[in-house]
């Protein structure tokens, strides 16, 4: 494969990532790290270093589109960030000093439960009443946005604030650890525990992950694990596909898309344990 073809391969897939990364609030790295690794044959530890940098695209191209639509809950991201880059900058240094076969396997199952997490939520009723939570109540966490599919303001109370901090402190360690962006955990941690409607979470996950990436990508810098021939295109690809993946977003139906998505995620998941078993 000459130069060019890898270039142009690399920014291909990165754009299909940016866009589903941005319309599930999961980050490219979901897609660009078994693609690199399962399709082109880079080592884990380059491919993860590359998403580290398209998980930091992904942010920038598409949120400040829902930071104009108001989707995304900048007060909910502020405060759960705290916890997710803290874990972000464990994760990464751990990283560091596990085998690559365990990254594949862990990689794996990080996939699978991403799966079923979101197969659970593909019939999805917004509005449902939340328990009563004095602490997001005293932070102003409550909002509204406009959903555009639906042509009505959603109105929506945040609850669970204590839960979601630990469960951000993991989804930040998977984040170092794997190179994704951690919305695995960010978008199931709001939707279901803190009762934020899907597009909400998706979209405050979308806004947090360049803030994630950030904390760990100094250290993977350091180890000389970001190659720039790879992660450039790969950031070109994504950043552009996360942009047009934030206009779509508002349009969809979120339950279509994430039943496509499931059976990408299944596929990939296996294959990325087949190759880490093979690997012990």
């Amino acid at each position: 494969m000459t130069p060019l073809e890898f270039t142009l391969i690399t920014f291909g897939i990165s754009l299909a990532a940016g866009v589903l990364g941005s319309l599930l609030g999961l980050g490219g790295g979901i897609i660009v790290v078994p693609a690199l690794t399962l399709l082109l044959g880079i080592d884990i530890r380059f491919a993860i270093g590359a998403s580290i940098i398209s998980i930091i695209a992904t942010s920038c191209g598409a949120a400040a589109a829902y930071v104009r639509g108001q989707m995304a809950n900048l007060r909910v991201a502020m405060l759960l960030e705290m916890a997710t880059a803290a874990g972000a900058v464990s994760g990464a240094y751990v990283a560091g000093r596990i085998n690559s076969v365990f990254l594949y396997i862990i990689f794996g199952l990080v996939l699978a439960y991403s799966a079923l997490a979101m197969f659970r939520k593909r019939h999805e009723h917004i509005g449902d009443p939340a328990p009563p939570d004095p602490l997001a109540t005293r932070l102003r966490l409550h909002s509204v946005f406009y959903d555009r599919a639906a042509r009505k303001e959603i109105v929506y109370q945040v609850t669970h604030t204590r839960l979601a901090l630990g469960v951000m402190y993991v989804a930040g360690v998977l984040s170092g650890l794997l190179g994704i962006g951690s919305g695995i955990l960010k978008v199931p941690a709001m939707d279901i525990a803190m009762h934020l409607p899907i597009k909400v979470s998706t979209a405050t996950s979308t806004f947090m992950i360049g803030v994630t990436g950030a904390a760990s990508a100094g250290v993977y810098f350091a180890r000389g694990e970001i190659d720039p021939f790879i992660a450039g295109p790969v950031a070109a690809g994504v950043v552009l596909g996360a942009t047009a993946g934030s206009h779509l977003l508002g349009r969809l139906q979120n339950r279509h898309i994430r039943i496509v998505f499931v059976v990408i995620l299944l596929w990939t998941s296996l294959q990325m344990l087949r190759k880490g078993w093979s690997g012990l």
